[in-house]
């Protein structure tokens, strides 16, 4: 049946969606014994999105509260190394992070994880954050823990990719995608900005109704492509004006030259757009899709293997340590690794295809059952869950 408007379409996508609902990728048993993990947001109504990171809890939801960072947790040393960024600087540009509602211990937050894994300060007295309300001013909206703790995952995976970038939050005042796209635009008129991340979405939608808040050129424009598998495109991820960041399972192996393997994280959103044109940088790379295919690229995006060690807030006024993931994880690396490349002239997310070579492929794991397969299943060169693949230093970017 055709969904008409992106209202009808998110009103499905919010029975999928909800706040605290296990994802595909903790239906096996869980790596870490008795963890498991869950979505930080409450479900997408219609009109609005829904946010994609992932923490994990144990057997009675509860969060495994730590004073120091989790060892399962991945450090900013190890995701440079792993992705090859270790030593690179972005000489001071700016990476945008665009989600709802208020956080008031931001700052405070971020300045915990930053000391913890010796990252020069980042304050909004140096000059390295600024936080502002969509319209660009400090009128900030209210408070909501769970929107909360996904702009403690976004700013600190910047942090751990990009040490040097500064970092711009934009809080849209609720989870209506007019909000969100206020706030995108805000984002993209604000000086020194050069990649805009979103962590976040709802089912998909055609660009000639929503798109024009992440229609930016010269602007790299993330968006993750969300954690229940294989479940068709989801928007923005499915815009045409994106890089959609799909995402994977990264763990150690010391015995291989790169000293780190990779593999399509179950959970990673992939499908194919009913609404918005294929990608002409996409052409020959046999998505398998009639129009818009994603994802474009990957990172890290499992909690269990590959989820970063986080500081973030559990209530208003208290915060912990816990390992977090989901694709709201890989979306602001990805935005990071554009803010090193320097490079983002056109539409930036042509790059990848252009450069393709200079991407880790990744070739095994699957994120359902689907046909075409190289929509679901990995394999050498495009797939769905991971796109081209996943950083190898900036020359992919």
């Amino acid at each position: 049946m055709k969904r008409s408007t992106l209202g009808a379409a998110l009103a499905v996508t919010a029975i999928v969606l909800g706040g605290l609902v296990p994802v595909a990728a903790s239906a096996a048993p869980s790596p870490t014994g008795a963890l498991h993990a869950v979505h930080a947001c409450g479900p997408a109504g219609p009109g609005t999105a829904a946010c994609h990171a992932l923490h994990l809890v144990n057997d009675k939801g509860v969060d495994p509260a730590t004073t120091t960072p989790s060892a399962s947790g991945i450090t900013p040393a190890q995701l440079q190394d792993a992705y090859k960024l270790t030593g690179l600087k972005s000489g001071g540009r700016t990476v945008a992070i665009v989600d709802a509602y208020g956080y008031a211990n931001l700052e405070s937050d971020l300045g915990v994880y930053r000391s913890q894994f010796g990252l020069p300060a980042c304050t909004t007295a140096n000059g390295c954050l600024k936080i502002v309300d969509q319209n660009g001013g400090t009128s900030y909206p209210r408070a909501n823990t769970g929107w909360a703790q996904e702009q403690a995952l976004d700013v600190q995976a910047v942090s751990a990719a990009c040490p040097d970038c500064k970092i711009l939050v934009v809080q849209a005042k609720s989870t209506s995608f007019a909000d969100l796209g206020a706030a995108a635009n805000t984002a993209a008129k604000t000086a020194g900005v050069v990649a805009i991340s979103n962590s976040y979405g709802g089912s998909d939608a055609p660009d000639n109704t929503y798109g024009a808040p992440y229609n930016h050129p010269g602007i790299a424009v993330t968006a993750s492509t969300g954690d229940n598998g294989f479940q068709g495109a989801s928007f923005p991820a499915s815009s045409a004006y994106v890089t959609a960041v799909g995402g994977t399972s990264l763990t150690k192996a010391s015995g291989t030259t790169r000293g780190w393997s990779e593999s399509v994280w179950s959970g990673a959103g992939s499908g194919c757009s009913t609404y918005n044109a294929a990608l002409s940088a996409a052409a020959s790379f046999g998505t398998g899709c009639a129009g818009r295919a994603m994802a474009d690229v990957a990172a890290a995006a499992d909690p269990y293997n590959g989820g970063l060690s986080i500081y973030y807030p559990t209530s208003a006024k208290s915060s912990t340590w816990g390992v977090w993931g989901g694709t709201s994880e890989s979306a602001p690396i990805i935005a990071a690794v554009y803010a090193l490349s320097g490079n983002t002239s056109g539409y930036a997310n042509a790059l990848p295809y252009q450069h393709a070579g200079n991407l880790f492929d990744v070739t095994s794991g699957s994120n359902g059952s689907c046909s075409p397969t190289q929509m679901c299943t990995a394999r050498v060169g495009w797939d769905g869950p991971t796109g081209l693949g996943t950083p190898n230093g900036v020359a992919g970017f």
